[in-house]
């Protein structure tokens, strides 16, 4: 078994504070619709048989997890999270929703994982690219490796930032924060116009020891009018407010200009012919052996 950092050494690297009751609410909402644009918790079912137990990777206030295990009892699934507000507020979800079969626990994915080897049938994560340097995509995915069962997977699910949209704004804002994420060292982009994860997920599977590596595009359009545009509306409200420190921080704007950019984002989100779709992609990866 690993050996788990002490709290001290539990340093946030994600680019808004993980603490933020507002970002906990952002997440929720955003777990949400991510899951149902996606076509449920687990869309590749058959992937399920014979499954005992399941980890998610930074599970937020904990919606996958508590999706899925409500709807699979018999598995043990497990979320861990840096954050301690997070993680106590998914607790208490598990047991007001009385989901026995969902465990959560404070711990910083970028260190050793503290599960003995071979503990999970499935390592599953989504949107890990806000906090995670590109230098430590290899020994997560190694540890991944190691704490997953012969036969066992890994399922990541990335999007390069938000997509693209026809607001003037947005695609500023969208280019601060690619520029911030390559300052920041998280983005794999030569120039920094994207965070650039999507095409380099088979390679640090294949690299990290997984073989038989599928990849599932996803798409969704959040035009004025559409089903999703009101979610994301919400969310860029929230979302673009909160990564400011971030952006500021990282040197790409200032608090003046992004106040501004901000402003004139959401009056363009609002008019009618506003136009946007998020792209992103689904990659899994099996270890070598059977269950």
């Amino acid at each position: 078994m690993s050996t788990a950092p002490k709290k001290s050494e539990q340093t946030n690297t994600y680019f808004i504070d993980p603490e933020n009751a507002a970002e906990m609410a952002r997440l929720l909402k955003q777990d949400r619709f991510i899951t149902r644009e996606m076509g449920g918790v687990f869309p590749e079912r058959s992937r399920l048989a014979g499954m005992q137990q399941i980890l998610d990777l930074a599970c937020g206030p904990g919606g996958w997890v508590l999706d899925l295990a409500e709807a699979h009892p018999q598995i043990q699934v497990v979320g861990i999270d840096i954050s301690e507000l997070m993680i106590a507020f998914a607790r208490s979800r598990a047991s007001s929703q009385g989901v026995p079969n969902a465990r959560f626990q404070v711990m910083n994915a970028l260190h050793l994982l503290d599960f003995p080897d071979h503990s999970f049938d499935l390592v599953n994560a989504r949107l890990l690219v806000g906090f995670m340097p590109t230098r430590a995509w290899p020994s997560l995915l190694h540890e991944c490796l190691r704490i997953t069962r012969a036969g066992g997977s890994i399922r990541l699910t990335e999007g390069d930032t938000w997509g693209i949209t026809t607001s003037p704004a947005i695609e500023q804002l969208r280019r601060l924060f690619s520029r911030a994420l390559q300052v920041a060292g998280y983005s794999f982009s030569p120039d920094g116009q994207t965070a650039g994860i999507t095409p380099v997920l088979r390679r640090l599977l294949h690299n990290a020891g997984y073989r038989t590596i599928q990849k599932t595009a996803h798409a969704i359009e959040y035009s004025y009018g559409t089903e999703a545009y009101e979610d994301f509306y919400l969310n860029f409200q929230v979302a673009f407010q909160l990564m400011q420190p971030f952006l500021i921080t990282c040197g790409v704007t200032t608090q003046e200009e992004i106040s501004l950019i901000y402003d004139q984002a959401m009056r363009e989100m609002r008019e009618e012919d506003f136009g946007g779709v998020w792209s992103f992609l689904t990659v899994t990866g099996e270890k070598e052996g059977s269950l």
